[in-house]
């Protein structure tokens, strides 16, 4: 491959760090510069802050949050699954064959079993 084909690559990325370079260096010149105690304030919903923002957070709350992504990767497997499927169940010798289907169902098999045992843990349930 000649290096001539990732002129236009290099080209697209020197821009965008320029852009944000540039509009870096706008906003710190421009910007205003007046610093006041109400705009020191962190502001969250419009609403004044209640308590430490160091507050400490339940670890069933990271356990909900982890299962969650491992779940929602599921998802995102299934697509490209689901788009390649016909290519994936057709035979070598031109027949229809039933390998994406027992791929997938292998790959779901083992992910309802994880959701049994953390469903059984009680991990995932609300008190």
């Amino acid at each position: 491959m000649e290096l001539g084909t990732y002129i236009p690559l290099g080209a697209s990325i020197a821009l965008a760090f320029g852009f944000c370079v540039i509009f870096t260096v706008l906003s710190s010149a421009v910007g205003p510069k007046r610093l006041t105690a109400a705009k020191n304030l962190p502001f969250e919903c419009g609403s004044d802050p209640i308590g430490s923002p160091r507050g400490r957070y339940s670890v069933r709350f990271y356990q909900v949050a982890i299962l969650f992504l491992v779940f929602d990767i599921e998802a995102a497997f299934m697509y490209p699954w689901a788009v390649l499927f016909r290519d994936l169940s057709i035979s070598p010798t031109g027949g229809s064959s039933l390998f994406g289907f027992t791929e997938m169902f292998v790959f779901v098999s083992i992910l309802v079993v994880a959701l049994a045992y953390v469903w059984r843990k009680k991990a995932i349930g609300w008190d």
